[in-house]
């Protein structure tokens, strides 16, 4: 039990410190960065280049999750764990450090694009592992619960990077924000990966792994053989993750996008709102993972999903009253929704696939998701509101993109191993 805990501990720094760095870049792209790297186009031009540098991330994720999948697979969860920390936070330091486009000139959005495509690959394989290592570690009458906490990492490292840019934002002038304060949380991000790896290397391999390891039963091209042997669990992975990517990134970036440049709104009441709605949801996703072992990951899944289908429609209707509480409403409500989802998440795409292929599969599966799903989102949001000048198209879409996800919840097959591993926890 106690390993049990400091895996989960180690995998919640990890991953809260890889979605810091994530989000912080998601961020500063909607806010700043068009300002700083294209500065000779027009304000929304530059957003949505900017918006076009923050989705590279999402493109290089599936090759993190191919690439770190398969090594995850053939030697181990733990040395890969610390490789992805190590991608990670160098990246982001290094764009803490990026001149702008006044001081090099191209080069400069050339450089942002590509250490946002090294970000990509630390993601891409962080997710898998940590969450692997969450479920091969406990028990599995817990299952849900445990892979949730990892699933904790993505509103907590929001709250940290949304907290440090807003205070910032708050206490310098313009002129010092775009200068250099925006630079002080990506820098930052060195010192934190240091904590993440002296914790890290204190935890144990995967028991289930080293199981595999020790009958050779290991996969030669982990890959390869997912694709051959679980074509099913792949769809369902991949469908089931698109709608509640999509929703995500409305209710988290394109509410910082619709605030300022529709709503004319300080940048303050957008970032406030969402950390708010964040500390709700860091609370929230451990319960629904919980609940999860109760009641089932589809049902519990499935609850959210249509919770947010319903809210999407009174999400914009609340923004468009520039008030403030309501705002804080509607951004607790949508991310109450997201959580009854991503809470249950983790379990229910890790479950579908065997030990022995676990890492690339469910990498595979949630990473390629992310393309169509959280990469795309706020730039097809920006666009449908711009050519119908409605909130009501940009609903739609979100509602389309979680008919998806109850798709995927539908066509989960159930494998042998989560089969026999049901039965063990009824016993």
């Amino acid at each position: 039990m106690h390993q049990t805990r400091r895996v989960i501990l180690a995998s919640l720094i990890g991953t809260s410190l890889e979605w810091y760095d994530f989000f912080l870049y998601s961020t500063a792209a909607s806010l700043v960065f068009g300002k700083l790297f294209f500065p000779t186009f027009d304000p929304l031009s530059a957003t949505l280049l900017a918006l076009v540098t923050n989705a590279v991330a999402f493109v290089a994720r599936p090759l993190g999750g191919i690439v770190f999948g398969h090594f995850g697979d053939k030697v181990g969860r733990k040395t890969v764990l610390v490789v992805t920390l190590l991608v990670m936070g160098v990246s982001t330091f290094l764009i803490g450090l990026l001149p702008g486009y006044d001081a090099i000139g191209v080069a400069a959005p050339i450089l942002l694009g590509v250490l946002r495509f090294v970000q990509g690959l630390g993601l891409g394989g962080e997710w898998g592992g940590a969450v692997i290592m969450s479920i091969e570690h406990g028990d599995p009458r817990r299952r849900g619960f445990n892979a949730s906490w990892p699933q904790v990492g993505v509103p907590a490292g929001f709250i940290m990077a949304t907290a440090l840019l807003g205070i910032l934002n708050a206490t310098l002038s313009e002129a010092a924000f775009l200068s250099w304060g925006w630079r002080v949380p990506f820098l930052l991000s060195g010192v934190l990966v240091l904590v993440g790896l002296w914790v890290r290397v204190k935890i144990t391999e995967s028991p289930l792994f080293a199981e595999v390891e020790q009958k050779g039963a290991k996969a030669k091209m982990p890959l390869v053989e997912v694709l051959r042997t679980h074509p099913r669990a792949l769809l369902s992975a991949f469908t089931a993750r698109i709608g509640v990517d999509v929703a995500f990134y409305t209710f988290t970036i394109y509410i910082l996008l619709y605030i300022t440049t529709v709503l004319k709104m300080e940048r303050s009441v957008g970032l406030n709102a969402v950390l708010i709605g964040s500390a709700c949801q860091l609370l929230l996703i451990p319960l629904f993972g919980a609940l999860s072992d109760r009641y089932g990951r589809r049902t519990v899944y499935l609850s959210g999903v249509v919770g947010a289908a319903v809210w999407v429609f009174f999400f914009f209707p609340l923004l468009d009253t520039k008030s403030f509480p309501l705002i804080v409403v509607a951004a607790v409500v949508a991310l109450v929704t997201h959580a009854a989802m991503y809470g249950p998440q983790a379990s229910f795409i890790a479950e579908l696939f065997s030990t022995r292929l676990r890492y690339s599969g469910a990498s595979m599966g949630y990473q390629v998701a992310g393309i169509v799903g959280g990469a795309i989102a706020p730039i097809i949001a920006l666009q449908l509101h711009a050519t119908y000048g409605t909130t009501t198209a940009v609903s739609i879409y979100v509602v389309i993109a979680l008919a998806i996800t109850a798709f995927g919840l539908a066509i989960a097959p159930r494998s042998a191993e989560a089969e026999a591993q049901a039965v063990q926890a009824t016993r």
